[in-house]
C-alpha cells in the first residue's frame, strides 16, 4: 500500500531554471531505476520556490510511495536534497 508524502527541498544557493531542468531529469531517471528495482514510488507534482531575483531556492514535491525510506532513496539516487519528508494528511476544505 502506498502513502502520499510531501517533500521540502531547500537549496543552500539559488539555482537557474536550466539547473532545475537538470534536476528534473535526474529525478525521473532515479524514479525509473527504483521502479525497475521493484520499489513502488510515483511523482505526483511539485511547486517551485523562488527568491526575489527569480532564482530557484527549493521545491515542495508530492510523491506516492511505499515508504518514507523509498522517498529518501530517491533523493539520494537523484542527488537532490530532502530537507523534510512528511506523510500527507487530508486536504483542507474536505476535498
Amino acid at each position: 500500500m502506498s502513502n502520499d508524502y510531501l517533500i521540502l527541498r531547500e537549496l543552500d544557493e539559488a539555482i537557474t531554471e536550466e539547473q532545475l531542468d537538470e534536476a528534473v531529469d535526474a529525478s525521473g531517471a532515479a524514479l525509473e531505476e527504483l521502479r525497475e528495482d521493484g520499489v513502488d514510488i510515483e511523482w505526483i507534482d511539485s511547486e517551485v520556490m523562488t527568491d526575489d531575483d527569480g532564482g530557484v531556492v527549493g521545491t515542495f514535491c508530492h510523491y506516492r510511495a511505499e515508504s518514507e525510506d523509498a522517498v529518501y532513496e530517491h533523493a539520494d539516487r537523484a542527488g537532490l536534497p530532502a530537507t523534510r519528508v512528511t506523510r500527507r494528511g487530508d486536504p483542507l476544505g474536505g476535498e
